[in-house]
């Protein structure tokens, strides 16, 4: 089964709550209350976006975390390579391949064209679609269309620790 794991899950969601008010710094604290994740999670997560180059941190009495760049020139392959590094269904669909019967393969082939595929449909879809922000295709988002989007709250309850 094809899955992300539940942290590229929830950075998704932290980056989504960032981008429904771009330019604004949100504290690690916001976050997880307005998320419903927790304040480790969240502070783990948000360290390893800043070192992937997704947010921004700004120390401080005003400090805070943005996005590096518009949710718009985000991808949905962005955070995922971010969070688990490149997709690759099949070892010989990695870049750093070490399969050992790969020249004699049969499969090979189809699986790398099936990685590939998979990967422009990540890269097609962007922050602002995964926030609620755009419609896919081009259509008119909620914004667009006068319709007030919900409270910055995403999602409600505390979520379990990971």
């Amino acid at each position: 089964m094809l899955r992300i794991s539940k942290l590229t899950d929830y950075a998704t969601l932290i980056l989504a709550r960032l981008a429904w008010q771009p330019g604004h710094r949100l504290t690690a604290a916001q976050i997880a209350t307005e998320t419903g994740l927790t304040v480790p999670t969240v502070s783990k997560l948000l360290k390893q976006l800043h070192r992937q180059g997704l947010v921004q941190s700004t120390r401080g009495l005003h400090g805070g975390y943005l996005l590096a760049r518009p949710a718009a020139e985000i991808s949905a392959a962005n955070i995922i390579d971010a969070l688990e590094g490149p997709l690759a269904l099949t070892e010989c669909s990695s870049r750093a391949s070490h399969c050992c019967i790969e020249n004699t393969c049969l499969v090979g082939r189809a699986w790398q064209r099936v990685t590939q595929a998979i990967r422009r449909s990540l890269q097609e879809i962007t922050l602002l679609e995964l926030a609620g922000l755009s419609a896919p295709g081009g259509a008119l988002s909620p914004l667009d269309r006068g319709i007030p989007l919900p409270s910055p709250t995403l999602r409600s309850g505390k979520r379990e620790p990971v």
